[in-house]
């Protein structure tokens, strides 16, 4: 049976401008792979209301499970929460859980909850919080879209929080043989292995070291034993 399938929402001018990096991506990207969950689809949006509506429409009905990062803070750009209630045609407005977990944590710092961060405790209807330990404003889940904050640190913890919610596969076990020979020496074997290992994914990824050509060909699938035999019969191919 095939595994669950996931997409992943980037939002956020700051990625699409290069000045920050993108690091969610790839911790997300491990933490399905371990748990069974099939990551198919990453897109990257700007804070432009209207292409977040939409993309969170097509990739809510393309797969099981969509993942979103950034836009939930108290900043006027911040408008993440909102896009995601009009996706969904449900009203949003600030709950009195999320606000009472946000009281709380700024009675203990000694800070105010002004206006600006109550904007953090409004929530779509309907919508059910993930918990945030970090820095503790609240994510939330609606149908099956998770929506968690930008930074790396939050975005960890709340990914913690969704994943034992989620109904996972079988994880994806993966071997890695470097070849010191070119892409174009080796591809016509690499053609053969995939032929007879259809059940396996099977990639080859070029690098160069002290002016010589190489490739670390992966070959990923759900079946130990069948990785190994293609391994294996990899290096005896190519003489390894």
């Amino acid at each position: 049976m095939a595994n669950p399938t996931a997409a992943m929402l980037v939002i956020g001018d700051e990625i699409l401008s290069g000045r920050t990096r993108d690091a969610n991506m790839h911790f997300l990207a491990g933490e399905l792979t371990k748990h069974g969950i099939d990551l198919k689809e990453v897109r990257i949006v700007s804070d432009d209301h209207p292409a977040i509506v939409a993309a969170v429409r097509a990739l809510s009905a393309a797969y099981d499970t969509v993942f979103t990062s950034g836009g939930i803070g108290p900043t006027h750009d911040d408008i993440t929460a909102d896009c995601i209630a009009e996706a969904f045609g449900v009203g949003i407005g600030v709950r009195d859980d999320a606000r009472a977990i946000l009281e709380t944590h700024y009675a203990t710092t000694g800070h105010e909850l002004n206006a600006a961060r109550l904007r953090m405790a409004r929530i779509p209807d309907g919508a059910l919080l993930i918990d945030n330990p970090v820095s503790m404003a609240p994510g939330f889940s609606i149908e099956n879209v998770h929506v968690l904050a930008g930074v790396p640190q939050v975005f960890q913890a709340m990914v913690a929080s969704v994943l034992p919610t989620l109904t996972g596969g079988a994880p994806m076990l993966s071997q890695t043989l470097r070849v010191l020979r070119g892409e174009g020496d080796i591809a016509a074997t690499l053609s053969a292995l995939a032929d007879d290992f259809p059940d396996l994914s099977i990639g080859c990824y070029p690098f160069q070291k002290d002016g010589a050509f190489g490739a670390s060909v992966v070959v990923r699938g759900q079946d130990g034993a069948r990785v190994d035999a293609a391994i294996t019969r990899l290096a005896r191919d190519l003489g390894v």
